[in-house]
């Protein structure tokens, strides 16, 4: 077995590894041919395979895994930086008091005790880990290897000393974190998402590489739990997929918060110094240096192919995106699929579960002409849990304009939303984007403080094509923040009256009074 630890090795992460990666762990005796083999136990694997145990047909099911159960999400993303977050949210309703008539002695970074927050996540970490445990799988019926797995042909896979042959094998190895090219960053050392959740001594001075959602998740995170935070992103603004007013508001945010935004900058390189580590970039014709105490990476993803032994199978991939799959997430060898950030564009957990979910029809009912599942079927959405957080769902304004789509757009600030006045949570809007002479949703972008908890009803409205006139007409609790969205369609509503009806209707009025 491979010997894999979690700093710090603490009572908590004991806990953890005993489930996602038991030091004792034996592999069982392969069955003679499986009918599913899944590669990668993260979120698309785990769901690929209890979903096909868990058929009650009596299938036959393994799963490998190489590193730790849960992958990326429950070990080194959603679940531990979740955690964090929530910590720093405190923190940030405790320098917000005053505005709300609460009057709190001023809050210093000896006040926030950081290693107590990350035991907390550790602690909360290794309760969730059960979900995703070797243990739990094994009860579900799979066959559970640990160790690195290995194509011999499409018909068996290497894993240790054992061959599994399978009928159908599922890749879902994931993705890790980018390693940027440089000078002198290798040197002096860097984290990522996968190692920053093993500090125990808070950072005075950290600079975060990148501000797309994990680099702005994290950025404001360190700042509030005390760290001076420097953001270094090579674009002109944070969050630069989104929608402009939306990167915009977070980004006077964060320099409200403290933290120092070098935008449009490009680094040379990273050298040690005796009190630190000196970031060199360039901004505009100016070479500017600041130094920090760590430095957190976070500038993208790179597919898990390494090691599988690809080409043996007839697998098309490539370095940047991964195996190449059709809209069935089926791989160039149609005995084996792919599900999961190893294919898609899409790097979410919820994504990978959807995706899991398609492969699963595909793969065992579609044979007996029960339909094919389709990837670009799926409407997805999204959410950057930032403080505001900032969802969106469907297409963008210039999506929409690059496939001739012609469109109008309703937004509502939340300024004139009586829940968010209350709430002291002004700083956001819902904008939604519908075809033009139509009430069809084609996207939507919240920014708001619970705007993750507020997309679904757009989302689902889009799924089941229930527009605008629809959502006019459902009850939203008074006052909720989601009430913007039922203004948003009361707003279309109004663009239906007709100078002509207006007057009609105030004559009714007018009669009628």
């Amino acid at each position: 077995m491979n010997n894999i630890s979690i700093p710090p090795m603490d009572e908590y992460n004991q806990a953890l590894l005993n489930r996602v990666h038991p030091p004792d762990w034996v592999n069982p005796n392969p069955q003679d041919c499986y009918d599913l083999v899944v590669i990668g136990g993260g979120t698309a694997g785990l769901v690929v395979a209890a979903g096909a145990a868990g058929l009650g047909i009596g299938l036959k099911v393994a799963l490998i895994e190489k590193n730790l159960m849960g992958g990326d999400c429950l070990n080194v993303g959603c679940v531990p930086s979740k955690c964090l977050i929530r910590s720093a949210r405190v923190v940030g309703d405790i320098l917000n008091a005053q505005q709300f008539g609460v009057n709190m002695p001023k809050l210093t970074p000896e006040n926030i005790d950081f290693a107590a927050v990350m035991t907390r996540m550790r602690r909360l970490r290794s309760h969730i880990s059960e979900n995703d445990s070797v243990q739990r799988f094994q009860k579900l019926g799979t066959d559970v290897f640990l160790g690195e797995a290995s194509f011999v042909s499409d018909r068996s896979i290497a894993v240790g000393n054992n061959t599994l042959r399978f009928k159908k094998a599922v890749i879902a190895t994931g993705a890790r974190a980018s390693r940027p090219d440089i000078p002198g960053l290798a040197e002096v050392g860097y984290l990522t998402n996968e190692t920053v959740f093993e500090l125990t001594e808070r950072p005075h001075r950290l600079a975060v590489i990148g501000a797309g959602a994990i680099g702005c998740e994290l950025a404001q995170t360190f700042q509030r739990l005390g760290c001076e935070v420097v953001l270094l992103h090579k674009n002109d603004r944070i969050l630069d997929r989104e929608d402009p007013d939306a990167s915009e508001i977070l980004q006077q945010t964060f320099r409200h918060e403290g933290i120092r935004l070098e935008l449009g900058v490009n680094i040379q390189s990273v050298e040690p110094t005796a009190s630190g580590k000196l970031i060199w970039f360039n901004r505009g014709d100016e070479k500017v240096s600041i130094e920090v105490d760590r430095i957190l990476v976070g500038v993208g993803r790179t597919p898990n192919v390494e090691g599988l032994n690809l080409f043996q199978v007839g697998v098309k991939f490539n370095l940047a995106h991964g195996v190449v799959v059709d809209d069935y997430l089926q791989t160039t060898n149609p005995r084996i699929y792919a599900a999961g950030d190893i294919c898609m564009n899409w790097k979410f957990t919820h994504a990978a579960d959807a995706a899991a979910r398609i492969a699963i029809k595909n793969i065992l009912f579609s044979p007996f002409g029960l339909g094919r599942a389709q990837l670009s079927k799926l409407i997805m959405p999204w959410v950057t849990y930032t403080s505001p957080e900032i969802a969106h769902v469907g297409m963008y304004e210039q999506e929409a304009k690059a496939k001739g789509i012609d469109v109008s757009t309703i937004k509502i600030p939340f300024d004139v939303v009586d829940r968010a006045i209350a709430d002291g949570e002004t700083a956001g809007f819902l904008k939604i984007l519908h075809r033009k002479g139509s009430d069809r949703i084609l996207g939507a972008t919240i920014v708001a403080a619970h705007a993750g908890e507020m997309i679904s009803e757009i989302t689902l409205s889009i799924v089941t094509k229930q527009g605008l006139n629809q959502l006019s007409g459902v009850i939203h609790p008074y006052p909720t923040q989601a009430e913007a969205i039922k203004k948003a369609a009361d707003a279309y509503r109004r663009t239906l009256l007709t100078p002509r009806s207006k007057i009609l209707l105030g004559l009714i009025a007018k009669l009628s009074g």
